[in-house]
């Protein structure tokens, strides 16, 4: 297979066109739709380098013990916990700078590991396998999205739970005035139609208990 600046990186499909062109200057990007998944996708070649994605997620406010970034968080785990069961071991993936969502679940007893290619790169904790992990506003960073659900998939016990925060709109028409693309350091624009592709690829079930949330289960 010939992959293309403009195949599609979660089903690979060629069946791909401009949805939209963002603002002219040094931050001009090109969005990309594919039809057969629904993703929306920014060109390979248009990507930060990891030095400049790093100087933006600084720019971030990541402290563990800020009230309002653990409320962010808490749009997930508040929906993920009362799902898991009693010492369940997860995986925050992605965790960024500031692991807080990681902190949060230890101070409720769940052990936790934390992974992150650019803050946390230890490789180690991915050669284990969890009964949860948590991909929080992670998704749409990730350079090779299939690679990584593949991954995630390897480190999910059966029956475990992959829980995941990110913008997801109800309707692409709404894109061009949607704050989330203007972020330079996301890449990838899921709808809840691509991430039901991506449960079928993976044959998991996945739910939307709240805007902006997918759970996965893994039979």
């Amino acid at each position: 297979m010939i992959i293309r600046e403009t195949t599609c990186p979660i089903c690979m499909s060629d069946d791909t066109s401009i949805m939209h062109r963002g603002d002219k200057g040094s931050h001009y990007r090109e969005f990309i739709h594919c039809s057969n998944c629904d993703l929306v996708f920014v060109p390979r070649n248009q990507i930060l380098s990891p030095s400049k994605q790093k100087d933006r997620y600084l720019q971030h406010n990541n402290d563990i013990m800020d009230e309002g970034y653990r409320k962010f968080l808490n749009k997930l785990y508040s929906t993920l916990v009362p799902r898991l069961n009693s010492g369940s071991h997860g995986l925050d993936y992605g965790c960024g700078p500031g692991p807080a969502l990681a902190q949060m679940a230890k101070e409720d007893g769940f052990p936790i590991s934390i992974y992150d290619p650019i803050f946390f790169p230890d490789k180690k904790v991915l050669e284990h396998q969890y009964n949860f992990i948590t991909c929080t506003e992670a998704i749409e960073h990730f350079s090779d999205p299939r690679a990584d659900f593949h991954k995630l998939d390897n480190m999910l016990s059966s029956g475990g739970l992959l829980g995941i925060m990110t913008g997801i709109l109800e309707s692409w028409s709404n894109f061009p005035q949607w704050y989330y693309h203007r972020d330079s350091t996301h890449i990838n624009f899921f709808s809840k139609n691509t991430l039901t592709w991506i449960s079928t690829l993976l044959n998991y079930q996945v739910s939307f208990p709240r805007e902006n949330v997918a759970i996965f289960y893994k039979p």
